[in-house]
């Protein structure tokens, strides 16, 4: 294949999907709605893919529409911070980088930092979900994530500790006179514990048996929850047992909110990491965003640090 059959129909693809139709990604390329339909179906066959779902009244993009674009976004991506580089000779991040963050540890202790990084670099730019999910970096075109637990072996992912999150077990003192104080690992059995989503895994916390090592604990689940600060406000409200970061929880322990229980069993730590697909060259606008949570994990009061 040459390099022009393999480009082919390529800006017309990118510009469709962008703008969600073939008649206005023709008017910025100076061609024909059905010059530049052609074009996309042309390449769906090169590609035995379908891409986009064609309606009378808007584009949508398939499954493998979607992981194509991210591929040549980030090709796009890679070649404007290319140039810039060429043109200027200093390696300025330029483009969107695209993270993967933590709900709520995203939104307190990362998102000010990377905000405070686009304003130094008025050429980088941000795309950033909130969310416990653990999202596939290279199918769905993720630059950086990071991760808190143990991370999977996996070959095609670089990875860089950060920190550590240590774990306590809580509840509002309204909820602890209403059902008694936990006193054992097994009351939890029968007390109204709050979880994270799981998505078919077993609730569990991490515990400290008799053998004084932690290990993964069975609960009895009242609410399961998608996010650390719906999670806080249920423990707030009284209606159950949580196991919360320090972090989320100090102000509440110190005013008498929340009241800590089974210290004996409780402490355990989770380890916090920056992830990105793994490469022999990492572009500016990705280093920089891994350099700065480095930095930023240095940091007293970070949240990176048990």
């Amino acid at each position: 294949m040459t390099l022009k059959d393999r480009f082919s129909g390529f800006n017309e693809f990118v510009l469709s999907a962008q703008e969600g139709s073939f008649t206005a990604a023709g008017a910025r390329l100076g061609l024909t709605s059905s010059a530049v339909g052609k074009a996309v179906t042309r390449l769906e066959r090169r590609l035995a893919t379908k891409l986009v779902h064609r309606t009378t009244r808007r584009l949508t993009l398939t499954s493998e529409g979607e992981a194509y674009l991210a591929s040549c976004l980030r090709v796009l991506n890679d070649l404007e911070e290319t140039e810039s580089y060429l043109t200027t000779g200093r390696q300025e991040p330029v483009g969107k980088v695209r993270l993967e963050l933590p709900a709520t540890f995203g939104r307190r202790h990362v998102l000010p930092a990377l905000l405070e990084l686009s304003n130094r670099h008025p050429r980088l730019d941000l795309s950033a979900n909130f969310s416990e999910r653990r999202a596939d970096l290279i199918a769905e075109g993720v630059d950086v994530a990071v991760r808190i637990g143990e991370l999977r072996d996996d070959s095609d992912i670089a990875a860089r500790r950060l920190g550590e999150q240590r774990l306590i077990i809580c509840a509002a003192s309204s909820y602890l006179q209403l059902h008694g104080v936990p006193q054992t690992r097994e009351d939890l059995l029968n007390h109204d514990c709050i979880v994270g989503l799981r998505r078919s895994e077993p609730a569990q916390w991490l515990l400290k048996n008799l053998q004084d090592t932690f290990e993964p604990t069975a609960v009895r689940v009242r609410y399961e929850l998608g996010d650390g600060e719906a999670m806080l406000n249920t423990a707030l409200a009284g209606c159950g047992l949580a196991q919360l970061p320090t972090w989320l929880v100090g102000e509440h322990l110190r005013s008498g909110a929340l009241v800590q229980v089974l210290q004996p069993w409780s402490g355990g730590e989770m380890p916090v990491h920056v992830i990105w697909p793994r490469t022999k060259y990492i572009q500016p606008r990705i280093r920089v965003v891994i350099d700065e949570l480095v930095r930023l994990s240095d940091q007293p009061g970070s949240g990176f640090r048990a």
